[in-house]
């Protein structure tokens, strides 16, 4: 725990605190001076003052465990794996033939996941479900005898694992990098975090204010070119802002950021597809205006391995 307690960490927790207690505070007066407005006015109000309240859950939750430490971070993103894998194969339906592969991801794979990131063996970490779980699993469902649509069914089971927890999981694996100069890695997983989701919060509110122009209509009709231009640089200036509590400069900052949110946006525009596809408009209903805990970390699940492998081959020795 006091591995934790760096004044960096503290600080900007609390301007993270400062600046939610101040947009909770305007969207309360908006939605008051706009009750009588237009209907859609009015509910994309609500809609930002629901997603500023699930906002408090967020960051509190993430307070807590960053608190607790690194035991406790771990635990917390291998449950919120569990629950987006849940949430991802929930409406990508499998059959009774499926039960065996379904509890050797659920079980097996996921866990072992995790337990490799507690135990630091990063080469096992690479390999254990791109190579090994994508063996194993169509071993296990080829047994039950039944090949109606095997591609697809194992093909979802495959998707979901390495989207939700093997892509998942290097969000708290960032705890892992030996990075000079660092005594903890938990600035390098708030910025990730931070950037990643002030993206997305970002390019939904310009997108409100100033969208015009769809860049895919047919996939995400939200997202607009106006609200990707300015919402993602605004979020890649956030992320300059936040260098302090990285390896990184300010302009080196900027450039990850900047990939951060560009990842970032491609994996929610694919999981929006990918939702699309199955005719459901959200992943779930676990967060109050935010959808699922799949639409929380369609984003993440992008951009967290991106900045893993950046900062592994740059900065680790």
């Amino acid at each position: 725990m006091s591995e934790l307690l760096l004044s960096p960490l503290v600080l900007l927790f609390t301007g993270v605190f400062v600046a939610l207690s101040v947009a909770s505070l305007v969207a309360r007066r908006l939605v008051s001076r706009n009750a009588a407005a237009s209907p859609e006015r009015a509910a994309t109000l609500r809609n930002l003052s629901e997603r500023i309240r699930a906002w408090w859950f967020i960051i509190g939750t993430l307070a807590l465990a960053f608190a607790l430490g690194s035991a406790a971070t771990i635990l917390l993103f291998l449950l919120v794996s569990f629950w987006c894998l849940r949430e991802f194969l929930s409406i990508t339906p499998t059959g009774r033939s499926d039960h065996y592969m379904l509890a050797a991801a659920f079980y097996v794979f996921l866990p072992l996941q995790y337990v490799l990131i507690w135990i630091d063996w990063i080469g096992m970490f690479f390999v254990a479900i791109p190579v090994y779980a994508y063996l194993i699993l169509p071993m296990i469902a080829v047994l039950a005898g039944d090949t109606t649509d095997f591609l697809q069914r194992v093909s979802k089971v495959q998707w979901g694992l390495m989207l939700a927890v093997y892509s998942a999981s290097h969000v708290p694996a960032l705890l892992l990098l030996n990075i000079p100069g660092m005594s903890s890695n938990f600035g390098l997983l708030a910025f990730l975090l931070i950037v990643v989701q002030g993206s997305d919060v970002l390019q939904y509110v310009f997108g409100k204010l100033y969208g015009r122009h769809r860049i895919a209509p047919g996939v995400s009709p939200n997202k607009t070119w106006e609200g990707f231009v300015f919402g993602g640089g605004a979020a890649t200036a956030l992320g300059a802002a936040l260098w302090w509590i990285t390896p990184f400069t300010i302009p080196v900052a900027a450039v990850v950021a900047f990939c951060i949110v560009l990842a970032g946006f491609s994996g929610g525009l694919v999981l929006s597809a990918v939702k699309r596809s199955l005719g459901a408009k959200d992943w779930g209903t676990m967060i109050e205006g935010h959808g699922g805990m799949l639409d929380r970390m369609d984003s993440l699940t992008f951009a967290a391995p991106i900045l893993f492998h950046l900062t592994r081959y740059f900065y680790t020795v």
